[in-house]
This record gives structure tokens, C-alpha cells and sequence, in this order.
């Protein structure tokens, strides 16, 4: 009876263990192809996919904004000031959704933050937590500045600027960072060993080219991620006199509103799954106008 029992259980285990790993490899069948991309997808936005195979496979997805164009706007997530920066997580795409945006990516870091299994993770959609450096939505700022934290600052003349804890007084939307990865052309970025998902930003000269970096990672053969380091010489080759580091990681997530509804442009790896996205704290928005013909 019990020898039975036990190869029930046997079959049982090995049977889900089998849909578990089809279930997987069905997500990594729908990771976007590693195959180079340049498209304009609205006015003033040009989006690329960029394949490296060495030093290690890595996918960088570019968005580029031109600040100039008419109907462009940016939008940080909005907060509610009275609550001293504490805001309500949600994916990326609740945002665009919430918001009608056409693009959206993952913002700054915040707390509290934990990940130690698919099922055991904090926040999930609708948990509080809390903005680490200054935020401003609409002018209206609620989070505070830290005392190192950078911070994209996006003026009410649409100029974007990177800068150290503090925006100038025209800015309308902010948010910050954790590391200054170029400055005035110069790399600077921290020498580490990590490579990882990564999220960041740099600006030309003029504030009015906003380059939007996010690079897959934790994805063996597909994306493995880039070092801080790296990330330097992307925004420098890129032309750019500004850049600086957001949320990576699990929170790594870019999406574009369709026709048919929101799109995964990236691929996101939260809690190990790919595609599957991980609620935070704010995120960088764009309005932006359809490329006519298309």
C-alpha cells in the first residue's frame, strides 16, 4: 500500500515539476527577440533594441525623447504631498493604463522592499511605500531630497536636467536616483562587479535629447545585465554630458500603449519570472502625439 502511495506522489511531483518548467520556458518564448530594432513609435519618440553578445548576452532597450516636439510631455507619478512621500506601488503598465500615457518605465527606489520567493515578496499592486530622494509630480513635490540622491528634474519648458539632491525652481517633474553615472561627459560611475537589470537616464547638453536606458537581465543566454561601469560608456557613447542610475533589478520595466493595449517592450524578470512585473513606488511617464500614417 504504501510503495503505491509513494509512486503516486512521485508521479504527481514529477508531473507538475514538468508544467512548471513548460510554463517557464512558454515566458521566455515570449521575451521580445534578440534581434536589433530602431523605430519611431510617436512623435519626438524613437525606440531601439540593442544586442550585445560580449563581454556577455545582453538586450538594452533605448528610448529616445526629443523634448521639443509639440505634445511631448512627462509625467512622474503623482503623490499625495500630505503624506510625507508615501505613495501606493503598482506595475508600470497600472500606471500608463491609469494615466492614458503611450510610454512608461519603472522610477526610483524606495522602501520597504523584499523578494525571497514568487509567492513571499513585498509590495505587491496597492501596498504603501515609501520614495527615497526627492519626487514631484505636476509641481508639486512629496517626497523630500536625501543628502546624495540624484535626481531628473524635467522643467516647465520641458528642458530635462540631471543634477545632485536639488532641481532648479522652474522644475514641474522630479525624480531621483541612487548614482551619478556621467557628469559633464565624464564617467563616474561607481566600479562594482554586479552585473544586473538596469534602469537609467542621460541628457545631452541642450537638456532637450532625454535618453531612457533599460537593460534585461538575470536571464542566462538571453540578457545576463550590465555593471554600473558599463552603463557609463552607453551614456557617453550616446553623446550624453548627464547621465544617472534608477531602480534596476526586478523593477527594470518598459511598456508602450497599443491599439490593442499595453506592451511589454522589454523583459522584466521579478521574483525570477520573466514578464512578470513588480509593483513600485513611481515611474517616468510620456504623452506623447501618433506618428501620422502609422
Amino acid at each position: 500500500m504504501v510503495r503505491p502511495l509513494l509512486r503516486g506522489f512521485a508521479i504527481g511531483g514529477l508531473g507538475l515539476l514538468t508544467l512548471l518548467l513548460l510554463a517557464y520556458l512558454g515566458l521566455c518564448w515570449q521575451r521580445p527577440p534578440r534581434t536589433p530594432l530602431v523605430r519611431q513609435i510617436f512623435q519626438g519618440v524613437i525606440y531601439a533594441r540593442e544586442i550585445l553578445t560580449t563581454p556577455r548576452p545582453v538586450v538594452i532597450h533605448v528610448v529616445t525623447l526629443d523634448l521639443k516636439v509639440p505634445g511631448l510631455k512627462v509625467l512622474v507619478t503623482p503623490g499625495d504631498p500630505a503624506q510625507g512621500g508615501e505613495v501606493l506601488a503598482q506595475t508600470t503598465t497600472e500606471f500608463l493604463q491609469r494615466y492614458g500615457l503611450q510610454l512608461a518605465i519603472n522610477g526610483g527606489y524606495f522602501r520597504p522592499f523584499y523578494s525571497h520567493t514568487p509567492l513571499d515578496y513585498y509590495p505587491h499592486s496597492g501596498d504603501p511605500v515609501r520614495v527615497i530622494g526627492l519626487a514631484m509630480s505636476n509641481g508639486i513635490p512629496y517626497a523630500e531630497p536625501g543628502t546624495k540622491e540624484p535626481v531628473l528634474c524635467i522643467r516647465s519648458d520641458n528642458r530635462a536636467e540631471i543634477r545632485r539632491v536639488y532641481c532648479s525652481p522652474e522644475t514641474v517633474q522630479a525624480l531621483s536616483g541612487n548614482f551619478m553615472l556621467l557628469e559633464r561627459g565624464v564617467p563616474i560611475a561607481p566600479r562594482d562587479h554586479y552585473v544586473e537589470p538596469r534602469t537609467f537616464a542621460c541628457v545631452d547638453i541642450t537638456g532637450y535629447v532625454l535618453h531612457l536606458f533599460l537593460v534585461d537581465g538575470r536571464q542566462p543566454f538571453y540578457s545576463e545585465g550590465l555593471k554600473l561601469s558599463e552603463l557609463s560608456e552607453l551614456a557617453r557613447g550616446k553623446g550624453c554630458d548627464m547621465a544617472m542610475n534608477l531602480d534596476g533589478g526586478g523593477s527594470t520595466t518598459l511598456v508602450v500603449a497599443e491599439i490593442s493595449g499595453p506592451r511589454l517592450l522589454n523583459a522584466p524578470i521579478h521574483t525570477r519570472i520573466p514578464l512578470r512585473q513588480r509593483a513600485v513606488a513611481n515611474h517616468l511617464g510620456i504623452y506623447a502625439q501618433p506618428v501620422p500614417g502609422i
